[in-house]
């Protein structure tokens, strides 16, 4: 049951009071999700105590699954640069009878995580955030090639969220710097409790 459940939180994500929150952490350097990437049917859970980002823009959009010709909606953003300190991103990869987190976290120590390019889908986000010369209403196809005209779009100068969580489902960057990287593959008892959040 894909249907409503999501088309309401991707409307909810659209006003000013929540969509202006998204952005963030990886991304695509032409800022559009290719029409043939198939995403995995799997979330994966992003977080930071801050990010601080450049050229924010944000619209609506869809992904799909492999052999589900139904598109999932989700909210996609861009940043031009951004750096982000205590970097966490983690997903439940777990086989049958086998609990599985795989986790990585950077940007731990005096040096940020960074990206260049940056550009999500993304589910969901919760954290604080402040916008610096925001632009809510802008028709979505002058921020992005890949949305469609007369949708909803918003950009802004700069953006700073603290204390970052976000459901993604795909992202990428031109170029992605992991500062102090650690991954590490959670299996069985030691998977409980490792996701980012």
């Amino acid at each position: 049951m894909r249907g409503g459940t999501r088309w309401r939180r991707f409307a909810a994500m659209a006003i000013p009071a929540a969509a202006a929150a998204g952005g963030i952490v990886f991304g695509m350097a032409n800022g559009a999700i290719a029409a043939n990437i198939t995403v995995s049917g799997t979330e994966f859970k992003v977080g930071a105590t801050r990010l601080e980002g450049d050229g924010f823009k944000q619209y609506g959009g869809v992904v799909y699954e492999k052999d589900n010709p139904k598109p999932v909606p989700i909210a996609i953003s861009e940043i031009g640069h951004a750096d982000l300190y205590n970097l966490c991103q983690s997903v439940d990869a777990s086989l049958p009878g086998m609990p599985v987190v795989l986790r990585i976290e950077a940007g731990g120590g005096k040096e940020p995580a960074t990206a260049d390019g940056m550009l999500i889908a993304m589910e969901s986000l919760a954290g604080d955030a402040t916008f610096t010369k925001i632009k809510i209403g802008q028709d979505a196809s002058d921020l992005s090639a890949a949305a469609p005209a007369g949708s909803f779009g918003q950009s802004a100068d700069h953006v700073t969220i603290t204390k970052l969580e976000q459901v993604a489902r795909y992202t990428t960057a031109g170029t992605f710097n992991l500062k102090g990287l650690k991954l590490k593959v959670h299996a069985f008892g030691d998977a409980a409790g490792k996701q980012c959040f």
